[in-house]
């Protein structure tokens, strides 16, 4: 589906415990969801500090592209952008698409882990 890219499959073959990927994904869940809520508040400032904004996009961005999240990475870019010409209202729209991306690649990764639980709940190997 495109949520995911080519780091996704390297961070999961280096999975030394069977828990990693999943701790790291949770790891960027928590984060990301700081960060969506930290660019919200700094783009509803009647003053924006684009230098901020930026700040925390560049945060989400490196955070995306480490577990392969490539559609929030790319829209995190787009958002980069719109910081530099200090263009608030495209700002606005692509946090909305951001948000958007990271709810699809969340609920993607959730149904992925619970399926592999189940898996090896019912005796199988995990398909990893």
């Amino acid at each position: 589906m495109g949520f995911l890219d080519e780091q996704f499959h390297q961070l999961q073959q280096l999975q030394d415990n069977p828990d990693f990927v999943v701790e790291t994904v949770s790891l960027f869940f928590e984060d990301s969801e700081r960060l969506l809520n930290e660019l919200t508040k700094a783009l509803e400032q009647q003053s924006i500090g684009f230098r901020m904004v930026d700040d925390l996009v560049h945060q989400l961005k490196g955070s995306s592209s480490s577990i392969g999240a490539q559609r929030v990475k790319n829209v995190c870019i787009a958002i980069c952008n719109y910081c530099e010409e200090q263009n608030v209202e495209g700002c606005r729209k692509c946090l909305q698409q951001v948000k958007h991306e990271y709810c699809l690649v969340k609920t993607s990764l959730e149904t992925m882990f619970k399926l592999e639980k189940e898996i090896v709940s019912a005796g199988g190997s995990n398909p990893m």
